[in-house]
């Protein structure tokens, strides 16, 4: 009987960080969208498909990482799949600002369109952690 009630209350932790992960990730969609819709200058949605585009080189490099962490062998291809991660992430913060600066988009929506990608690329970075070392049978 406890191992039933351990199990739902941890099932209910879990869902209640999905939940709220989900709730973040809305947000910062939301914002970027409205950042293009309410300005009728659609150019800050580039930003969009970085967001898409950022976690993907990690998850096909991150194959090629050693097992052992305390191993002194770097695989170059991950750190290859490190640095396109890197360079997606900086892009989407910094094509806002450079649109912005431009004159192509004005300063709030550069604004809401950081704020949203700091909260997707959050809820990417919150959600890889809390649930890389936990093997469920959902």
């Amino acid at each position: 009987m406890a191992a039933g009630v351990r199990s739902e209350a941890h099932f209910r932790y879990l869902f209640c960080r999905i939940v709220a992960l989900s709730v973040c990730l809305a947000a910062g969609f939301l914002l970027s969208i409205l950042s293009c819709a309410l300005y009728g200058n659609w150019w800050p949605l580039i930003v969009v498909f970085t967001y898409a585009l950022a976690p993907l080189p990690n998850a096909v490099f991150g194959g090629y990482v050693s097992s052992d962490p305390l191993a002194d062998v770097s695989s170059s291809v991950a750190d290859f799949g490190r640095f396109l991660t890197s360079m997606l992430v900086v892009s989407g913060f910094a094509l806002p600002v450079v649109l912005a600066h431009s004159g192509i988009i004005t300063s709030t929506a550069m604004v809401m369109s950081v704020v949203g990608g700091v909260l997707v690329y959050g809820t990417i970075v919150v959600y890889s952690t809390l649930f890389r070392s936990q093997q469920h049978d959902f």
